[in-house]
């Protein structure tokens, strides 16, 4: 199961975390965001890192123009968009070159009906929880829900994983093709616990 760590934005936080080889690190491109990486991070910040971890821009109801913008800035592999974004956006995006991961927010009331739409655009998706912000919120949603995801498009689990409970991730069926950590492996946002990061590659991680 892949790992991505998001939220990424102090630079000496991202080359220690970048030393531990996770396969994705996530830089939020969302000015609402407690973890806006603009100003923070450099091109040639990105340009360091190993070529085995793919750098993923997390957009918010950006136009493509913007996105496009951003991923050439940052020579971004793949973009995470995590607005209200239409397939058709979806298909824009894509067509820059990068992989395209789409976040659905989720809470009892979700359809996974709503995922069917993106398939043909997206490579992977993305369930998050539910919350008053775009990601980061800290708090899982039930993933007993996921039993309804009929979809065999490849996702991420994100929303609340923290040390205390991603060892149940190997519970949760369908089975994730990667998790996305967050705000349950910081000590401030955007800050990192790079001892905890490395626990989790260590003793969770398995490489394909």
């Amino acid at each position: 199961m892949k790992v991505k760590v998001c939220g990424m934005r102090e630079p000496e936080n991202i080359r220690h975390v970048a030393a531990l080889g996770p396969d994705y690190m996530g830089f939020i491109f969302y000015e609402g965001s407690k973890r806006f990486a603009e100003g923070h991070i450099t091109p040639e910040l990105l340009e360091e890192l190993p070529s085995s971890i793919q750098k993923v821009g997390v957009f918010v109801n950006a136009s493509t123009e913007v996105i496009k913008e951003t991923v050439s800035k940052y020579g971004l592999d793949a973009v995470q968009l995590h607005g209200r974004e239409t397939p058709r956006q979806c298909t824009e995006v894509k067509e820059l070159g990068v992989e395209v991961i789409k976040v659905f927010s989720v809470d009892d009331k979700f359809s996974f009906e709503n995922a069917l739409l993106y398939e043909s655009c997206a490579d992977y998706f993305l369930f998050d929880t539910r919350g008053k912000e775009y990601g980061g919120n800290g708090f899982p949603f039930d993933w007993e829900l996921l039993k309804d995801n009929l979809s065999p498009k490849p996702y991420f689990l994100s929303g609340g994983i923290n040390p205390d409970n991603v060892q149940q991730v190997d519970k949760v069926r369908p089975k994730p093709f990667a998790i996305d950590v967050n705000s349950g492996f910081e000590t401030e946002p955007g800050l990192k616990a790079v001892a905890q990061v490395r626990l989790l590659l260590e003793q969770f991680k398995i490489r394909d």
